[in-house]
């Protein structure tokens, strides 16, 4: 008789990345700007002002990065993580216990709530999003009655109508739902908190009080 095998685990593709083009956007333009203004008062800065401005950017440049380039969400079959501005949480879909959107988007798992920086939840967009799904079923909008227009937001016609935040909360929903049961989908919850940023930043805001204290 031959041995019955046992069931294997479909194989893990690459993750899923969930992060605000307009945070990374902004985060370089701040990053320009922040150089040009430091780089400046360095060169041509007299007395301590090269120095305070040396401070201010250590200070600065990993504050902007962390709140607009960092920010991520990366989701396979096994897992997510978490990349938030000071911490990185790893999230076994066996440990969560919901993924939602209210006033913010965010993962509950083992007790413990973590917010997802990366998927920025819109108001003004899901206001935007219910006047057209009221468009679609015949009320009045500014693009006229029931206006084809409408339907053509939508990407397909009948599809129904959600904010970006939304649609990155229903995915995550699935993939959670689709790999709790999977071998490399239990353990628990791992948070590890940045060092890179918050060593630089702390230092440079350190510097910068000694250097206006003194100055």
């Amino acid at each position: 008789m031959s041995s019955q095998q046992q069931p294997t685990d479909e194989p893990v593709y690459d993750d899923r990345v969930y992060r605000s083009s307009t945070a990374v956007v902004t985060g370089v333009l701040l990053l320009a700007l922040i150089a040009w203004l430091c780089g400046d008062a360095v060169v041509r800065g007299s007395g301590s002002t090269p120095w305070i401005a040396l401070a201010l950017a250590l200070c600065a440049v990993p504050l902007t990065v962390a709140f607009t380039i960092r920010p991520a969400v990366f989701a396979n079959d096994d897992r997510m993580r978490v990349r938030n501005p000071f911490r990185v949480i790893e999230l076994p879909w066996a440990a969560v216990d919901a993924v939602r959107a209210g006033y913010s988007a965010e993962v509950l798992a083992e007790g413990s709530k973590y917010q997802l920086w990366s998927v920025p939840v819109s108001l003004r967009e899901r206001k935007k999003i219910s006047r057209q799904q009221l468009s679609r079923r015949g009320g009045l909008s500014g693009r006229g009655l029931g206006s084809p227009g409408a339907d053509r937001t939508a990407g397909e016609p009948g599809a129904p109508l959600r904010a970006g935040a939304d649609k990155v909360v229903e995915e995550l929903r699935e993939l959670a739902e689709r790999g709790a049961s999977r071998t490399g989908a239990q353990g628990g919850v791992r948070v590890q908190w940045s060092y890179e940023i918050i060593a630089p930043a702390v230092a440079g805001a350190v510097l910068l009080i000694v250097l206006l204290a003194t100055s």
